[in-house]
């Protein structure tokens, strides 16, 4: 039986489809299929997580899978070995193990009589990194990727370190690992859930520990980075991301890099799935997926291999704000390539300023408090998280300012800052924001990037500085799609500390600057060049809801001690799902705190909470880390405690100290 292209078909969702490894591991998957599919079988959609798609991501799958199901599609969300309602353990994130699991659940799929052999891979962040990391494992059947909010350089361009600077991110999501990861399965589909989640959290490692012993770029790192060879994904690639993301680098690189058929979008997004993201404008990312999907998985000529190479939304530059729901701005096309061939305005840093030519001779020691202003890492809970006024932080910063524009100025592409420099330490750091003032003074931040000046030359083999002596560095700012309206002027501020973004150095340094340079990548528009089709999904999952969701964040100074502290809350809700039954919820608070003028006061503290709830069954599990250091260790400790019935049933800590390497 052939069904039209346009015909919707009816499906069926299936819960828990044992997956099993070779090793014997059963791993467990939701799916969502045509209900004729034996009949007439169709392609695979492969979604591979450790975030429980029982409970965790199950508000994002219902608004996503039954759409390509009932277009055609068997889609299969399937909870990673040692997380959800799979059997085993997890050892760490992108572990030769897990893409060895992805890739037997890619053949176990092209195998089943309901399946055509065609397989398709998408995913956001995790899912979005394993896919490209599968696709570079070249499995026969999957012939086409969507890759959403990914990496493909794990140390410059991940959650743990930017720049060679180790990034506050790498203990705050660490904490919401040994968090996630301590949930057990749902007991209603696993009789021995509880020999199960104890197991689990026997063998929960704490995270942060690993990571943060891999301080250089070396083999760590280099696993699991499609950069190490982009040559070896052969499958067809749709990247996209969003420039209110940490990852907004990728897709311009991918479209670049990859030999394999490649397109890249990116919009004004935080870290979420287009079809329902803040800030507006969303687009019909569904749609856009279908097109993709159908070309390379079923053969139809949809047009896709003819789209522009790059749609990227050139954002208006507006005022501050700690929240956008909607950002105005315009769809720009680049029919071949990203940016790279853009042409480009050269600004010196002088005493004057920004602009033409001049002597420079500027130093500058910040405040540890300097970056306060800077926001989120990774906005994604969809609270107060961008940065603020950057006005605060540029009064602690060089600031070299332009003048004031004639005309509107369209950014696009990767700013690049060249930078003679010395510091009187032989540690240090520096942080580049290229901000928007406004004819009031407010201070938009467009972009930035920070640097470990001992990484100066490497990130695989750093060396210290000499105190003093002056050397130069280059250092790329992130991609973004900007315009800067006429009458307003652009700002580089530069700092030497960017906390809580990043951990400070041992010492206290000032940074003495005698020559500079940025390169403005320009592309002018003048109106939309591409339209999407309007959002669409379908319908929402059907909960109760117990506790709202909320999030808060706010920076306090104690008056005493003079350190000031950044807190953040987060509560996730208590919800009941409908049509399954269990009830979940959890919070979050994170503290870091600082004194402005000691790098060792630094401290970072997380403590999580999980619940989850089923008939008579109520499960909860409480994780806290906390990380300081001095000037030639890092300090770590965590606990997680879990409790069954309000009764402690399982706890462990751990301590760790570990060498500071040029860090």
């Amino acid at each position: 039986m052939t069904h039209p292209s346009n015909a919707l078909r009816e499906i069926e969702d299936l819960p828990d489809i044992g997956i099993h490894m070779p090793d014997g591991c059963r791993l467990s998957a939701r799916v969502w299929r045509p209900v004729d599919a034996q009949d007439d079988p169709v392609p695979a959609i492969l979604e591979f997580l450790p975030y429980r798609k029982r409970d965790g991501t199950a508000t994002r799958d219902a608004l996503t899978h039954p759409w390509f199901a009932k277009r055609g599609y068997a889609c299969i969300r399937v909870d990673m070995r040692g997380n959800g309602d799979s059997e085993g353990l997890m050892e760490d994130e992108y572990t030769q193990q897990e893409l060895d699991d992805a890739v037997s659940t890619i053949r176990w799929l092209a195998d089943q009589p309901w399946c055509t052999g065609q397989v398709g891979m998408m995913g956001i962040s995790w899912g979005g990194f394993n896919s490209l990391q599968v696709a570079a494992m070249q499995p026969e059947a999957l012939k086409a990727i969507i890759t959403l909010c990914s990496t493909a350089d794990r140390y410059a361009d991940d959650i743990h370190y930017k720049g060679g600077c180790l990034l506050n991110e790498n203990l705050g999501w660490g904490a919401t690992m040994w968090s996630y990861s301590s949930r057990a399965p749902d007991p209603a589909l696993r009789p021995n859930w509880r020999e199960l989640w104890l197991d689990r959290l026997e063998n929960e490692p704490f995270l942060p520990s690993v990571w943060l012993r891999h301080q250089t770029r070396d083999a760590y790192w280099q696993h699991g980075s499609v950069c190490e060879d982009f040559g070896a994904i052969r499958a067809a690639t749709l990247a996209v991301g969003g420039w209110g993301d940490a990852y907004k680098n990728t897709v311009p690189l991918l479209v670049e890099q990859l030999d394999a058929p490649a397109k890249g979008i990116v919009g004004p997004w935080v870290h979420k799935y287009p079809h329902f993201a803040i800030p507006e404008p969303r687009i019909g990312f569904l749609q856009e997926a279908l097109r993709w999907w159908d070309h390379w998985l079923k053969g139809r000529n949809t047009g896709v291999d003819q789209d522009p190479d790059y749609r990227a939304y050139l954002m208006d530059g507006v005022r501050p704000q700690r929240w956008y729901t909607e950002r105005p701005g315009r769809w720009i096309a680049e029919e071949k390539g990203a940016t790279t061939h853009l042409p480009v305005q050269t600004l010196a840093l002088t005493e004057d300023g920004l602009g033409a030519s001049g002597a420079l001779d500027a130093r500058i020691r910040s405040p540890h408090t300097c970056g306060m202003e800077g926001g989120e890492y990774c906005a994604i809970w969809l609270g107060p998280d961008m940065p603020g006024d950057q006005r605060g932080d540029d009064a602690l910063s060089a600031c070299f300012d332009g003048a004031v524009l004639s005309d509107d100025l369209d950014i696009v592409g990767a700013p690049r800052l060249r930078l003679r420099v010395s510091a009187d330490k032989p540690q240090a750091q520096i942080a580049v924001r290229l901000n928007h003032v406004h004819p009031d003074g407010a201070s938009t931040r467009i972009t930035y990037g920070v640097l470990n000046l001992s990484h100066r030359d490497s990130h695989a083999t750093p060396s210290a500085l000499t105190p003093n002596v002056p050397f130069e560095i280059e250092l790329d700012l992130d991609h973004i799609a900007y315009r800067v309206p006429k009458g307003h002027h652009l700002r580089v501020a530069i700092s030497s500390a960017y906390w809580p973004l990043i951990w400070p150095s041992p010492e206290a340094t000032e940074l003495h600057m005698t020559n500079g340079e940025i390169d403005i990548p320009l592309r002018p528009s003048s109106g939309d060049e591409w339209v999407f089709e309007p959002a669409d999904s379908e319908t929402p999952r059907d909960v109760d809801t117990l506790r709202a969701d909320s999030n808060k964040r706010r920076v306090e100074t104690d008056m005493n001690t003079g350190e000031t502290h950044l807190i953040i809350e987060d509560d996730f809700g208590l919800i009941t799902d409908k049509h399954h039954g269990p009830t979940h919820g959890g919070t979050a608070t994170e503290k870091w705190s600082i004194h402005p003028e000691d790098p060792l006061s630094a401290r970072g503290q997380c403590v999580w909470t999980q619940e989850m709830r089923r008939d008579d069954i109520h499960l909860r599990t409480v994780t806290t880390c906390e990380m300081w250091s001095d000037i030639n260790t890092f300090y770590l400790k965590a606990k997680l405690t879990a409790y069954e019935e309000g009764t402690e049933v399982f706890s462990k800590e751990t301590e760790d100290s570990i060498p500071r390497e040029q860090m």
